[in-house]
């Protein structure tokens, strides 16, 4: 089944589901015995995704000035998706991501100053350097990384998920990709194994409209991804990818059902990213214009603007919010820059085994 989750109906669910749900490293506060979220809660969202834009921006001028190597990939515009999905999951449960996973792993709660040291390639990053911008990871926190290749996280998370549907656990696996990665058979051979099977798998497309340089309609026949899902056979649905508190509530309802035993659904987040698809993008493919409307729906702006009307923030409290991120970020960078580079002696560690090792 297909159907879309409007802005009015995905805010109405956030705030009726708060409610009974555990508490996760991405979630603020428990709900309310009467079911309403906690005082606070978007007020944290905010933070959420204003500590993802601020760490991002950050890294465009890091990038600029040669402090950054490599290939980096922003999610600046899609920040709804990572804080709105990330509080539908659970400590024990499982993310992966795709090459655009800064945002990701910040709301999973991977600290700020491991992913910028890693961003660095410093020892004390996250993937001990080893890994840049396109390979965060964190297996504490059951972050399963990035990946460079377009699709090539589903098939990972097929296995996790199938891992824990063998353990008789409950826990769900998320796994973040792009509209691109339906053009390739990793999609659809997950997507087919994932139903055949009832794997507790959350499938979450985050459509920008572009794969790389390629629009959705250039690439595809048929442009609405949630029913060619659907095609599988799982619960599948749109949810307005810019509005945090709708894709929060579509999240939940989601998780909900994999984790009561209904089989892999899929949400088709309708998202867009304000930059060009990496830092060597000259972005010639899209008119200004429509980089311009979409600002226009800047979830930012538009979950600020929501609190503003209802009494929830002011110039004072917002001023104070970007103060504290900012200072967070500006310590993440003194600390990858201080950081040491991993030994040249370490080079083949964890490429060959370390008979004994427990590192």
């Amino acid at each position: 089944m297909s159907n879309t989750t409007s802005q009015h109906e995905g805010r109405a669910r956030s705030t009726a589901r708060m409610s009974g749900r555990k508490k996760g490293p991405a979630t603020a506060a428990r709900g309310t015995p009467d079911g309403l979220p906690m005082p606070g809660h978007h007020l944290f969202l905010l933070r959420r995704m204003l500590a993802i834009r601020r760490f991002e921006e950050r890294c465009v001028e890091l990038y600029s000035g040669a402090k950054i190597r490599g290939f980096v990939h922003l999610c600046i515009g899609e920040e709804a998706v990572a804080v709105g999905v990330n509080q539908a999951l659970r400590e024990e449960d499982a993310v992966v991501s795709t090459y655009r996973e800064h945002g990701h792993a910040l709301a999973r709660g991977v600290p700020a100053n491991a992913v910028m040291a890693e961003m660095y390639g410093r020892a004390t990053g996250c993937s001990r350097g080893r890994g840049g911008s396109m390979h965060l990871f964190d297996a504490p926190r059951r972050f399963y990384g990035g990946n460079a290749i377009v699709a090539g996280g589903l098939p990972l998370a097929a296995g996790l998920a199938l891992a824990d549907r063998m353990r008789g656990s409950t826990r769900v696996t998320c796994c973040f990709f792009g509209d691109g990665a339906f053009a390739e058979g990793e999609f659809h051979e997950t997507a087919n194994l994932a139903a055949l099977w009832q794997l507790p798998l959350l499938l979450v497309c985050e459509n920008n409209l572009y794969a790389m340089g390629t629009s959705l309609a250039r690439e595809h026949a048929q442009t609405n991804l949630a029913m060619r899902a659907a095609s599988y056979g799982m619960p599948a649905w749109t949810v307005d990818g810019m509005d945090v508190l709708a894709v929060e509530a579509a999240a939940l309802r989601a998780t909900e059902s994999v984790r009561a035993g209904n089989g892999p659904h899929f949400l088709e987040a309708q998202t867009y990213r304000f930059r060009a698809h990496s830092m060597y993008d000259p972005d010639r493919y899209r008119a200004k214009s429509e980089i311009e409307e979409w600002k226009g729906r800047d979830p930012l702006k538009g979950l600020a603007e929501l609190m503003r009307s209802e009494g929830q923030l002011d110039d004072r409290v917002m001023e104070e919010l970007d103060k504290e991120v900012l200072a967070e970020i500006d310590e993440a960078v003194r600390g990858a820059e201080e950081a040491p580079l991993e030994p040249v002696a370490d080079l083949l560690r964890f490429v060959t085994s370390e008979t004994g090792s427990t590192a």
